[in-house]
């Protein structure tokens, strides 16, 4: 009973700071600014949760319409005024290469023997520095049994 009565609380009491707070804001241009809406964004969505507000994935109601005009402020600010660094992902070819290398309990060492290629040269195709020939495509299918479709795919 008690939690029922502190969230209908602080749905009020976010309703109201939805209705006066920060609706005057149209641009975001300074990191606090950023931060308090930011902040405010997340207590949008905690409230309109637990209110049900989201329930529905189309929803159109006053939650929506406030999470989503808050959201786009703090996406063009952080377009604006941040960067990101690129995010850096391993090519499901080299997963699958070091899935086998896990699998067998290898080194990179001893697979490049195997390969017959030098240590450095496979390790600069797990780390995505070399391209993988078609002698390479070959070895990796036949050593290894990596998918061939995989081999073409991101080869």
């Amino acid at each position: 009973m008690e939690l029922m009565q502190n969230t209908a609380k602080l749905i009020a009491k976010l309703y109201k700071k939805m209705k006066t707070k920060y609706n005057h804001v149209t641009v975001i241009d300074n990191k606090a600014l950023f931060d308090a809406i930011a902040e405010y964004e997340e207590e949008l969505i905690t409230v309109a949760t637990a209110n049900g507000a989201l329930a529905e994935q189309d929803a159109d109601n006053e939650y929506t319409r406030e999470i989503s005009r808050v959201g786009i402020l703090c996406a063009d600010y952080e377009s604006m005024y941040m960067t990101f660094k690129n995010l850096k992902f391993k090519s499901p070819l080299v997963v699958s290469i070091e899935n086998e290398l896990n699998k067998r309990e290898l080194k990179q060492r001893e697979a490049a023997e195997m390969l017959n290629v030098k240590e450095s040269t496979f390790s600069q195709i797990i780390r995505g520095r070399r391209p993988i020939s078609m002698q390479m495509a070959k070895r990796l299918y036949k050593v290894f049994n990596i998918d061939p479709k995989l081999i073409l795919e991101f080869a």
